[in-house]
């Protein structure tokens, strides 16, 4: 049962990630800019969330009104501030960075902010798939009852701030999730999807039952010390790569956001890159290990029987 504080609690920690933002964004905005570049990418229209994306074109922004596009980007929380054709379940993605001059003090309590409203968010996050003890499907509804237009994944996101680097080059990520399981575990996998007795469209209930029922026959027919994983395509994201020559060190983070980079009196502006189209076509792999060659066992859960 959910507890009947957990709305409130909620509430409380919403109001504390926005009014944190509040000044984080005015700290960013009051330093001295010293260089900006963010990259919009086309909004994810409604019903085309999990619709492959070949190709993504990129428009850069850079300067002031890159800055500005960034503080709005850390705020975008609210469905009311998109367009209705939006997407309400993909989060809006702005790769870039935006360095700032700032003094050690400034320093200091920007970091202390990004690390207020990062525990803010983690902990709204935990609320919501955690605490609340509501199935994946139900969380959706559930969040929009009480904070209508909500954008949870956007709410969700990390800031990342950090001290002098001296390059920040961008790229595209196109990953697989991978999970090993044993036979037993797909196998309880797939009898506690039976046990739920629900419909999937376009199937009727018995029609779904039957269509579980038969890849439970499969995957007991397999030897039972062999080898699966769900092996699923992740949607291409955008990266960036950190590189600081002093540790002789490149670092790569996920960029769904504009990282922000401090630099104090007497730092060197790091080396901002560019953000190239994404063509699926022209992907050149730096290093692509030999996949061992797989199966497909149940192509809707992405699972793989290794040979």
């Amino acid at each position: 049962m959910m507890r009947y504080t957990l709305v409130e609690e909620m509430r409380e920690t919403l109001t504390l990630i926005e009014t944190e933002l509040a000044t984080f964004c005015q700290n960013i905005e009051s330093a001295q800019l010293l260089a900006a570049r963010v990259f919009t990418l086309p909004p994810i229209a409604k019903g085309e969330e999990l619709a492959p994306t070949p190709a993504i074109k990129v428009e850069q922004h850079i300067g002031r009104h890159a800055r500005q596009r960034a503080l709005q980007h850390f705020f975008h929380l609210y469905l009311q501030q998109q367009s209705e054709q939006q997407s309400t379940r993909s989060a809006t993605r702005l790769p870039g960075a935006v360095c700032i001059k700032v003094s050690a003090q400034q320093q200091q309590s920007l970091m202390a902010s990004t690390t207020l409203i990062n525990q803010a968010k983690q902990h709204f996050q935990q609320l919501i798939t955690v605490e609340s003890r509501l199935p994946s499907t139900a969380r959706f509804p559930f969040v929009h009852q009480h904070f209508p237009g909500l954008l949870t994944l956007n709410v969700y996101r990390t800031l990342n701030v950090y001290p002098s680097l001296d390059s920040v080059n961008f790229g595209w990520a196109n990953k697989h999730v991978i999970k090993r399981y044993s036979q037993q575990d797909v196998i309880e996998m797939l009898e506690k999807s039976l046990n739920a007795g629900r419909a999937r469209a376009p199937w009727s209930r018995e029609e779904w039952a039957e269509k579980v029922q038969e890849e439970l026959q499969l995957i007991k027919q397999l030897p039972r010390d062999c080898r699966l994983k769900i092996k699923r395509p992740v949607k291409v994201q955008p990266i960036a790569r950190l590189w600081q020559s002093h540790q002789q060190k490149q670092t790569q983070v996920a960029c769904p956001n504009p990282l922000i980079i401090t630099c104090l009196e007497g730092e060197t502006l790091p080396e901002l890159g560019s953000l190239q189209h994404y063509d699926e076509e022209n992907i050149t792999h730096r290093h692509k290990p030999d996949a061992r060659s797989a199966t497909l066992v149940i192509p809707r859960l992405w699972l793989w029987k290794e040979d």
